[in-house]
């Protein structure tokens, strides 16, 4: 899963939703960046999914504070571009998997 904020989205093409994002962004937390670098690379080496958990300011009088999270099952990444600090994760939709039709005798 990787904890996303609104302000790092973009929409490039039709139906994608781009996240973009540096790890030096976070100098603070070395602990959490050097761990999010490591799942990048194995995201990215073993073309796994990514989820996506978007974080957001709950009550603004209270930054940092008060924080919504909310998942978004609908939608899949996959890590297209990670070069050890900027990464780029496109999220899309999965297609539905056809109905078998079954037949009654």
């Amino acid at each position: 899963m990787l904890n996303c904020s609104h302000d790092y989205f973009g929409h490039p093409t039709r139906g994608v939703l781009r996240y973009e994002d540096k790890l030096s962004r976070e100098p603070n937390q070395p602990k959490d960046v050097t761990l999010l670098g490591q799942h990048l690379s194995l995201a990215r080496d073993g073309t796994l999914p990514v989820r996506m958990v978007v974080m957001s300011q709950v009550d603004k009088k209270k930054a940092g504070k008060s924080r919504g999270f909310h998942v978004r099952p609908d939608l899949i990444g996959k890590v297209v571009k990670f070069d050890g600090d900027h990464f780029i994760i496109d999220f899309t939709r999965p297609e539905p998997e056809p109905e078998v039709e079954t037949r009654r005798k």
